[in-house]
């Protein structure tokens, strides 16, 4: 599409943003502005307000400050007099206000200490005055939105800190989900923000990017499950026109195409075709938005097919709105937007890329609105037309409407307090970090130890005493070591701890150079940790990643992607010399990127999972290994053996995984592994017909059973297989999940239905169909150990 084409387009009416821009505003004779008017229709306020604005004024409300919170402050105080000389006109969108400062780039995004945060109480009084300043003290009075992140809990001081996203995934738990995201929601409104950035419903297919942890995984159906989920409880159910109180809206992101970079490389072109993103990179998308009021979608840094998201009239445009309805608003990523030019060179300048930006349907440029600045000039000298600032100045309005901002935009300090990191948040939390656990391997029923007889007991590893928290954390209330749940949950056990090896140098996050850890001290770490364990009859080894061997590369001086899998440093040398003593090892294994390992986990007699578990992650991680608990999570993605198998992913075609010379083709541990203390059957597939019109459903059930002497989870899986139509189909694709808890010997009948929708793929036209021929139908506990059944569409 050429760009005269791009802005008829653009021009043309989605949401009735340009509609209501032209709309005649409502001017009552002795009554207050119709925009004041709470019952009033969102449109018709909208279309009132924006015909009263300045181009100034509208420009305003599609940038971002976030830098700029220094021109309005004094210390760590809103100022309303600096802020009416530096903004003139109002503030939009305010980037992050529970941060002490605006940060130049966005290093301040991803983690820190507390020095980095406002306080509860500090973040509360900085909102309420800025929104005071702006209804009170500007010409019109419309009310800035904030917005903060949440990836796996809001990321401000004294906020509760769930597992990371990946390792919430690996529950396959959408009740769960739904009732972390609504805690968020709450503990973020509270301090009065009603915008978060979050979920990730991006699917990742390889290991080598950093960002791995913040994703759901690689299936595109668990993806969507977990989306919509998130999204409910977050901002509430179904489709409505505002807000409910205690409630936040979501971001969906990052549209799209992320989870696959070339060469595993953050912000690195996604090479893939229209019919791969609509097999599996849009489908998360595009179930949230059919199914919740999304109010607002960010899109990715990426390009795809030589068009960078954020310029994508295609995806933003003609899929996003068009196809999908989508009328929220779109939030541009961090620099997303003057990255047009400075890194994907598709704009000569900032105000270039703020009009192909525009076009595409940015509503709001984050961080800073550097680019969308150029706006006044570029429509005086007639490059840009007013009609693409209105549309997007009305898209900002009606979410401010929607949000309840004009009625009342304000924190509540003392509602906060007595909610943040409540009782109830860490109970939750806790919750949390149990479901996460998933065993993947446990020769010999080596786990759960036994007190009786596991006796003296050595903790050994970089990861052994520090809580593991991932990216885009903060610090929250407490947080709990590997060690201090054991000693918690077994206070009669004996328990003595050695460093074994440091993974870094340091352990700031924020750090853009990162070192490895000296190597000569390593090995005399590695000495100390052998002699303390010949004394001990049980080693527990905590190792894996640290927030910096695995998190988001946002720059060429900030990396944050591997070409090695394995673990780094001399971590491999540490499980070496400790499987050498020949006593029982157990590996507690603490990573925001799958643990492809596989010298580790030959030599090891148990590996448990805990990715990075969040606040009350010491505590369950105790009670799995003790036995108190019985791990059930099971594994969103599949884990390769070594970097050469990437990128590694379970829905290949048939024409995939033919093999390698010297090397096995299957992967280290399969998509839905997980083991148990307990044992269980599933039965094979029952279905409720052999023959099915393309229209109609088919009814899929089996039975579970806990075959073992202890209660469990189960997570009963159901794959389809389709062939025989008019083009290449993966050979098992994920359509339904079930987590169970059943006591020894119980039993359960699962069922599913297959939709129509869920049979559908898109055929050789690229139209999305239910094709007539052979479905086979798998249930089972992981994608490697299913049972059949099969039907036919006619």
């Amino acid at each position: 599409m050429n760009r005269r084409a791009a802005l008829r387009l653009a021009c043309g009416g989605s949401l009735s943003a340009l509609a209501l821009a032209g709309a005649p505003a409502v001017f009552a004779q002795g009554r207050a502005p119709l925009y004041k008017d709470a019952q009033a229709p969102v449109a018709a306020r909208v279309a009132d307000l924006l015909a009263r604005m300045t181009l100034a004024e509208k420009i305003a409300q599609i940038r971002a400050v976030w830098v700029g919170k220094a021109d309005m402050s004094e210390g760590l105080d809103f100022a309303p007099a600096k802020a009416s000389a530096a903004f003139p006109d109002n503030i939009g969108h305010l980037t992050r206000p529970s941060d002490r400062r605006g940060v130049p780039g966005v290093g301040g995004a991803v983690g820190g200490t507390a020095a980095n945060w406002r306080t509860l109480e500090q973040t509360v009084a900085f909102i309420n005055a800025l929104q005071r300043w702006a209804l009170e003290d500007t010409r019109l009075g419309i009310p800035v939105l904030v917005h903060e992140e949440s990836l796996h809990g809001y990321m401000a001081t004294e906020a509760t800190m769930f597992p990371q996203a990946i390792a919430l995934a690996g529950t396959f738990d959408t009740d769960l989900m739904r009732r972390i995201q609504s805690t968020i929601a709450a503990e973020t409104r509270a301090r009065g923000v009603p915008l978060v950035l979050s979920p990730v419903v991006d699917i990742a297919r390889d290991p080598r990017w950093g960002r791995i942890e913040e994703t759901w995984g690689e299936d595109p159906y668990l993806c969507g499950e977990l989306g919509v989920a998130a999204v409910e409880g977050l901002q509430g159910p179904g489709k409505f026109e505002r807000l409910a109180d205690g409630k936040v809206f979501a971001t969906l992101k990052h549209m799209t195409g992320h989870g696959q970079p070339e060469g595993g490389n953050n912000v690195s072109p996604a090479q893939v075709s229209e019919r791969e993103l609509r097999e599996n990179f849009f489908p998360p998308f595009r179930e949230v938005v059919r199914r919740t009021s999304i109010g607002a979608v960010m899109p990715s840094y990426n390009e795809i097919d030589g068009v960078p998201s954020h310029a994508n009239v295609w995806l933003l445009g003609e899929v996003l709105r068009g196809e999908w309805g989508f009328d929220g608003l779109i939030v541009s990523d961090y620099g997303g937007v003057h990255e047009l030019a400075t890194l994907h060179h598709v704009a000569a300048d900032l105000g270039e890329a703020a009009h192909l930006a525009l076009l595409a349907g940015v509503d709001s440029e984050l961080p800073e609105g550097d680019a969308y600045a150029t706006l006044a000039g570029q429509v005086a000298e007639g490059k840009v037309p007013e009609a693409l600032i209105d549309r997007a100045c009305a898209r900002m309005l009606a979410f401010k409407f929607r949000a309840g901002l004009f009625e009342n935009p304000y924190g509540d300090a003392a509602h906060a307090r007595r909610i943040t990191g409540d009782a109830a948040a860490r109970a939750l939390a806790l919750e949390a970090a149990r479901k996460s656990l998933c065993l993947l391997t446990n020769r010999n029923q080596a786990l759960p130890l036994d007190e009786a007889t596991m006796g003296r007991v050595a903790v050994i590893g970089p990861n052994h005493a520090i809580a593991r928290l991932g990216g885009y954390s903060s610090v929250p209330k407490q947080a709990i070591s590997l060690i201090e749940g054991l000693r918690a949950v077994a206070p009669g056990a004996e328990f003595v701890t050695a460093q074994g090896v440091f993974i870094t140098r340091s352990e700031d996050r924020s750090a853009d150079l990162i070192e490895l850890a000296d190597r000569d001290e390593n090995l005399r770490l590695i000495e100390q940790a052998v002699d303390l364990a010949r004394g001990c009859d049980t080693i527990i080894l905590a190792i894996g990643d640290t927030e910096q061997t695995s998190r988001e590369g946002f720059a060429a001086n900030h990396l944050g992607d591997r070409i090695d899998i394995d673990l780094v440093g001399e971590q491999n040398a540490l499980v070496d010399a400790l499987a050498a003593l020949g006593k029982p090892l157990i590996i507690a294994a603490y990573n925001g990127r799958p643990p492809s390992w596989p010298n580790a986990v030959a030599k090891a007699d148990a590996v448990l999972e805990c990715w990075y578990p969040g606040q009350e992650g010491g505590t369950a991680v105790a009670e799995a290994l003790l036995g108190r608990i019985n791990p059930g999570a099971r594994l969103p993605v599949s884990v390769a053996r070594s970097a050469g198998q990437v990128p590694r992913f379970y829905n290949h075609k048939p024409s995939g995984r033919r093999g390698y010379l010297f090397d096995e083709m299957t992967p280290l541990f399969a998509f839905g592994h997980g083991l148990s203390y307990t044992s269980f059957a599933i039965s094979p597939p029952q279905l409720s017909a052999s023959r099915v019109a393309s229209d109609r459903p088919v009814e899929v059930r089996c039975t579970v059973r806990n075959t073992g002497a202890r209660a469990g989870d189960e997570v009963v899986q159901l794959y389809i297989t389709r062939s025989d139509v008019s083009v290449t189909r993966p050979v098992l694709e994920l359509k339904g999940f079930e987590r169970v808890t059943l006591a020894p010997g119980e039993s359960r009948e699962v069922r599913f239905t297959l939709t129509p929708e869920a049979l559908a793929f898109w055929n050789i036209d690229m139209e999305e169909v239910n094709e007539p021929g052979p479905v086979e139908v798998h249930v089972g506990p992981a994608s490697d150990r299913l049972q059949s059944a099969r039907f036919e569409v006619v």
